[in-house]
């Protein structure tokens, strides 16, 4: 329809194209509403938290994500709206020329051709300068982009370079310098406080509230690639997942709250490396129900009741083996119970084959499996079955053995698909370097601030997973975005990357 001209359209056909636009106009209406409401809402949260008592530690992570907040809302209604957002002269302070002892590099742009349409060559008639400040670790550059201006003395025709795209527009960051930025807080866990300390050893101290901005405004660009690569990820038929707690901090309260970050990866046999982080308030159950929407495959993950109503909608369970001897391992570690023991041998065997076949095709892995893992846990169920019967109910033992059998089913899938892992372990690998810096991570009331964390260190850890330096993946990404088209923004997916040519 969008082909036609409006004047070849029916009577029928211009009442549903008008319908539609009238739709889509006032849904980007009460989007722009909802961002313009937040703005606000994050505004007085600001201010209000000066009066809160925090320690200095959670005061400046608190005014570090709530400046971010800030840009990011402004950046969002600045798209929606095509308008920039009016701000104070004391909210935009005028920019200070950078230090003149930093080194600098002249990088030159002068037009194509400086022969004017009319036949006249071209004089040239003066400069724009435009310095970036760049960082490697430890030391500080400028960039000096040097624009010629050229103009025809017969037409008084003007020509010059025109200013390339910039992820942050008119921003005095190169995107080397936004990648460290974001690799520092998102990768190395150092929140903006102790990088301001770190550039001023370097030569500069940039403000952390200017730092949060550009975090802010790089988490809106970033956010089509995250929601691309979960697109992909939910295409996969077998997925891993898990959730870990971390704090968030409210303000209002003046202390923390736990909240949740979920990880989803593609099944540990599955071609794609990546991992998508959501972040959520909780562990409700209807977190992991909204994240994989109309998804119908085989889900890899524990005993956890949040999933238990996705198995009711279609999704296949897949148990996880190294739970279920981690139970019996804490209870031969409690008691020296020989129960335990010899369950911990058998499930030793198995876990022995699945590593000498983890490499194989799967056809081959799949009849190595029937010829030699089945007999085992067959072995293992009838075992398990006759020891229930001899133990009280209410005993350790009992509980250890209730916690395999209840759920044997899903345990032993694996037996009968070569694509299904066996346990749950590669996704506790992809949530295990978030914990290491838990201790960081003290999030702004609103969820912005934990959801731009858990998409930059989507791409962050799906980079590491396909042996990328995460660094250079996102300083490409950041200088590609502003120009690359939409439609094939999976291009810059970290498992699809390949560096631009130098």
């Amino acid at each position: 329809m969008e082909e036609q001209t409006l004047a070849e359209l029916d009577a029928a056909q211009l009442r549903e194209l008008t319908q539609r636009l009238l739709g889509e106009l006032r849904h980007q209406a009460a989007l722009l509403d909802k961002l313009k409401y937040e703005n606000a809402l994050l505004k007085r949260m600001k201010f209000a938290a000066q009066s809160e008592r925090f320690d200095p530690q959670q005061k400046s992570l608190l005014d570090e994500e709530l400046d971010a907040d800030l840009a990011a809302v402004v950046q969002e209604i600045e798209h929606l709206s095509a308008t920039p957002v009016a701000v104070t002269e004391k909210q935009q302070p005028k920019r200070t020329p950078l230090p003149a002892n930093l080194p600098r590099r002249e990088i030159r742009h002068e037009p194509a051709s400086t022969t004017c349409p009319c036949g006249c060559q071209m004089k040239r008639i003066g400069v724009d300068v435009a310095e970036k400040l760049d960082y490697v670790p430890g030391v500080f550059t400028v960039e000096r982009h040097i624009r010629g201006k050229w103009a025809c003395a017969q037409c008084e025709t003007i020509t010059q370079a025109p200013v390339a795209a910039h992820v942050i527009d008119k921003g005095i960051p190169t995107t080397g310098l936004l990648a460290q930025v974001l690799v520092a807080k998102y990768a190395d866990h150092l929140p903006l406080y102790r990088q301001e300390g770190i550039f001023g050893r370097a030569g500069l101290a940039i403000p952390r509230s200017t730092l949060a901005q550009w975090v802010g405004i790089c988490g809106v660009r970033l956010q089509p690639l995250v929601d691309a690569l979960k697109a992909e990820l939910l295409a996969q038929p077998v997925l891993h997942a898990d959730e870990t707690p971390v704090a968030m901090l409210k303000p209002g309260h003046g202390k923390t709250h736990r909240a949740y970050l979920w990880a989803y990866a593609p099944g540990a046999f599955e071609s794609m490396r990546a991992v998508v982080y959501n972040f959520c308030e909780s562990r409700a159950g209807e977190h992991a129900r909204s994240f994989l929407g109309d998804w119908r495959g085989s889900l890899v993950c524990d005993d956890y009741a949040g999933y238990k109503a996705s198995f009711n909608q279609g999704v296949t369970e897949i148990g996880c083996l190294a739970h279920a001897r981690r139970k019996f391992f804490d209870l031969h570690a409690a008691n020296k119970s020989q129960i335990a023991e010899h369950a911990i041998k058998q499930l030793a065997q198995v876990y022995e084959i699945e590593q000498q076949v983890k490499d194989m095709p799967e056809a081959q892995r799949l009849e190595i499996r029937q010829q030699r893992s089945r007999p085992i846990m067959d072995a293992l169920h009838e075992w398990m079955l006759r020891q229930r019967q001899q133990v009280a109910g209410n005993s350790a033992t009992a509980k250890v053995l209730d916690y395999s059998l209840k759920r044997w089913g899903a345990l032993t899938r694996f037996i009968d698909d070569g694509q299904l892992p066996v346990d749950n372990n590669w996704i506790e690998n992809q949530i295990r370097p978030i914990a290491v810096g838990r201790g960081n991570w003290l999030f702004a009331g609103s969820l912005r601030a934990g959801q731009r964390a858990a998409a930059v260190m989507s791409l962050i850890q799906s980079a590491r997973l396909n042996g990328h330096d995460p660094y250079a993946y996102l300083k490409d990404v950041l200088t590609r975005l502003p120009t690359h088209r939409a439609s094939r923004i999976e291009e810059l997916l970290a498992h699809r990357w390949q560096p631009a040519p130098v």
